[in-house]
């Protein structure tokens, strides 16, 4: 039995989420469909982080076990032979027993991309977020320097959260403009964190831009993090410029890094 790790992007427009569930199409699903076929046995994945419906990813990470020898280019070019065209598998490489797409993960990065434009955009519509009002970023980041450390993060969790502790330490937090111009409408909130609570990341992203709008001061944020209250943490970011752009792990497992693919937006 040997493990094998690969590299996958995807986007997640037309998925109800990550995870395999009864009668709906998943990215889960689609791919152990497509290795099966070239393993010509059952194959069942794991990942690194399981991502909603309408989420996207250019560097999840996943991995299985199985006893078929194949070398790495059929892994790669075979599987995605067999996927879509909105799922491809980037890289793949045999790795240790201990080596686990979750468990081993030390972090992970993802990346929210809002247009903030007051005509809406009709090229790349679900692959960014449509904010009709110019944001502030300046004072998004204000806001988003009160989030950054350990901290319970139950005002910014989904009702339909699994985890067992709402405590999270988030270690990177920026709000940036792409190209660093102020003619720029494409915005990028980057957050890395050792995990994260369901809707997490698009209940910060709401926050942000509520913030960003100018609805509600920088101190906001500070406010809603101390509640411990999901009731006070305004309104859901939409799904579409959400993107998992990388997990890191321990060097000795030498995991490749995918491309980002959303660079494009930079």
């Amino acid at each position: 039995m040997m493990r094998i790790a690969l590299g996958i992007e995807y986007d997640g427009r037309g998925y109800h989420g990550w995870q395999k569930q009864a009668n709906l199409v998943t990215v889960q699903e689609t791919l152990e469909t497509a290795l099966s076929k070239i393993a010509q046995e059952p194959i069942e994945v794991v990942c690194a982080g399981r991502t909603d419906t309408g989420v996207h990813a250019s560097g999840q990470v996943i991995h299985f076990d199985t006893n078929v020898e194949r070398n790495m280019r059929a892994w790669v070019f075979g599987t995605n032979s067999f996927l879509p065209h909105d799922i491809c598998v980037r890289w793949a490489k045999r790795v240790p027993k201990d080596f686990h797409a979750r468990y081993s993960a030390q972090s992970r990065t993802y990346r929210y991309i809002i247009y903030d434009q007051s005509i809406r955009p009709a090229l790349f519509r679900h692959n960014v977020t449509w904010q009709y009002r110019a944001l502030n970023t300046e004072k998004m980041q204000e806001a988003a320097n009160h989030l950054i450390g350990e901290h319970d993060f139950s005002s910014f969790r989904s009702s339909d959260c699994q985890a067992s502790t709402p405590i999270r330490h988030i270690s990177k937090l920026t709000v940036t403009r792409s190209g660093h111009t102020h003619n720029s409408h494409h915005i990028q909130i980057e957050i890395t964190a050792n995990a994260f609570l369901h809707h997490m990341v698009r209940n910060i992203a709401g926050v942000l831009m509520a913030i960003g709008s100018e609805k509600r001061p920088s101190l906001w944020a500070k406010e809603v993090l101390n509640a411990k209250d999901r009731r006070l943490g305004g309104e859901t970011a939409p799904p579409y410029g959400l993107y998992l752009i990388h997990v890191l792990y321990p060097s000795h497992f030498q995991i490749p890094e995918s491309p980002c693919a959303v660079d494009i937006f930079g």
